[in-house]
């Protein structure tokens, strides 16, 4: 077994014992692994462990290596900022966009030719240029605007944690705002959160869906 996929077990493992201390079901929560700047044999390697979900942030790599792996049995999740102009082409290979943040990429995405999974991604920052909602009414007109979207399944909400906050208490945040989606959209109740140094707090939280790379895949490969 390589060393990637020997993390990988080891990670799906330690995730499914923190489940089971929360009173949740192992398997309950979904490990995407994110694979940006790692080479397809990384991918192929993490596959033969088990690994099914995996994640890319640029356009660019993820199109070249979902065309590599077409044969096999994946999920591709589009964990990047989506430009609107792109938003078509990501659909193509991607099964979820975990980053849906303003009309113009919706509007784009209803007319793909794919039908995908989206979450609304959350700003939980005061920065305006990051990427994500800025506020619950936002989320609630953005999710309203999906819900007549036939190309997108609405699943809920997905964040990342403000370096300069405490993990536990920005994903307290999502959870509030996840529950007043949910209160308007109730099948939209997924919550993509915590990333490899805090998926511990995103799960107890509530998170459905973590995104880690540096912990299964390594450092990431040098260039030049």
């Amino acid at each position: 077994m390589g060393e990637a996929a020997a993390r990988w077990r080891a990670v799906r493992s330690e995730i499914d014992a923190e489940c089971e201390r929360h009173n949740r079901s192992a398997g309950s929560v979904t490990l995407v692994v994110v694979t940006k700047f790692h080479p397809v044999s990384l991918i192929e390697e993490l596959w033969d462990a088990g690994a099914r979900d995996f994640g890319e942030s640029r356009h660019q790599d993820a199109v070249i290596k979902a065309a590599a792996l077409e044969e096999k049995d994946f999920t591709w999740h589009f964990v990047g900022q989506v430009q609107s102009n792109k938003a078509r082409a990501i659909a193509k290979y991607a099964d979820v966009i975990h980053s849906l943040d303003r009309t113009s990429v919706v509007e784009a995405l209803r007319t793909s030719d794919k039908r995908v999974d989206g979450f609304i991604e959350l700003n939980l920052t005061p920065d305006p240029d990051r990427g994500g909602v800025a506020n619950p009414d936002d989320m609630l007109a953005l999710a309203e605007l999906i819900s007549t979207t036939d190309t997108i399944e609405l699943r809920g909400v997905m964040a990342v944690a403000p370096l300069d906050v405490e993990p536990a208490e920005a994903f307290e945040r999502v959870s509030a705002w996840s529950a007043a989606l949910t209160q308007e959209f109730p099948h939209a109740n997924q919550v993509s959160t915590g990333m490899s140094a805090d998926w511990k707090e995103a799960i107890a939280a509530g998170a459905t869906h973590v995104r880690i790379g540096t912990s299964i895949t390594g450092k990431r490969p040098t260039t030049g």
